[in-house]
């Protein structure tokens, strides 16, 4: 089975009123938890790699990795790049095998980000690559991607940009964050700008960044076996599943995989100090981050038996 792109995939999730899980990756372990939920729950997903994990794990190893993993478990699967921060880093992706691209110019003037958009939707289309970008900013902190400011994403001008640029999907900020620390008080997303944009762009797929529910009972096991996470807060999983139901087609989750490999791991660890064996201690992560994958497709996607 080849790595497929995200127009066919997200047709089918808007039609069906769910959401395409887009998790991020850096090595086998977590790679492969995620795919043996997906084929356990017989759905789709969208597996993603930021910058930094690109340069710690090495683009073509991540590709022939995830070309792997997909046809031994028969999952449809797109490979895409998180936060792609320039055209370079996009084209060489796409030159090495990923099958969807996401260029970030929400940081830039709104003309500088149509421009960068629009000559990596060009190259990308050219070769059957789909394209991601993001109108407004998260604030927050994950990878490379840091911001102290939350700006929404303004209707009228989700609409000029996606005309303008021709890009597949947009990633829109209403309300979501980076990380673990996503909110102070109540949980408050912007429902009302979401459902403004769908009803201006009739069909086309939205993301959500910054979806992770950090579990408290996930931050209570690492803390509790040696870690200091304090004040997590995420995203409540009823939000995320609300916005699946809307024009909502992919939503990207990375802190919550990493809190759960964390803290299995620090788990196991602690009960077991005389064991060293790698295999071990990330097998009980790998582990984890599939049953968290699970939960995801039951609870917030909607996106079981997807695969088909």
């Amino acid at each position: 089975m080849t790595l497929i792109n995200t127009k066919e995939m997200f047709k089918k999730a808007y039609e069906g009123g769910y959401s395409i899980g887009a998790f991020n990756i850096s090595d086998m372990e977590q790679l492969q938890g995620v795919m043996e939920a997906c084929k356990e729950k017989n759905s789709a997903v969208i597996i993603q790699a930021s910058k930094s994990a690109i340069s710690y794990a090495g683009v073509n190893t991540l590709v022939e990795m995830v070309k792997t993993i997909s046809e031994q478990t028969g999952v449809d699967c797109a490979l895409h790049l998180d936060h792609g921060p320039n055209f370079e880093v996009a084209k060489m992706c796409i030159d090495a095998g990923f099958t969807s691209v996401m260029i970030d110019g929400s940081h830039l003037d709104y003309e500088e980000n149509i421009a960068v958009t629009k000559e990596v939707v060009e190259y990308a289309h050219k070769n059957n690559v789909s394209v991601e970008a993001e109108l407004g900013v998260l604030a927050g902190t994950e990878d490379d991607v840091t911001s102290d400011v939350h700006k929404y994403t303004e209707p009228d001008q989700a609409v000029d940009f996606v005309n303008r640029t021709g890009v597949d999907s947009l990633a829109i900020a209403i309300g979501t964050s980076h990380g673990a620390f996503k909110f102070k008080g109540e949980a408050k997303l912007r429902f009302d700008i979401l459902e403004e944009i769908q009803n201006k762009l009739p069909g086309f797929p939205i993301v959500l960044h910054g979806a992770s529910a950090v579990d408290p009972a996930v931050i209570e096991v690492c803390n509790q076996y040696g870690g200091d996470i304090a004040g997590a807060k995420g995203v409540p999983v009823d939000m995320l599943r609300k916005a699946s139901s809307m024009a909502v087609c992919k939503i990207n989750m990375d802190t919550d995989l990493r809190l759960a490999m964390t803290a299995s791991i620090r788990k196991f660890l602690a009960e077991n100090p005389r064991e060293f064996d790698p295999r071990k201690y990330l097998g009980v992560g790998r582990d984890a981050i599939k049953e968290v994958v699970i939960t995801k497709i039951e609870n917030v996607l909607g996106s079981e038996d997807s695969n088909k």
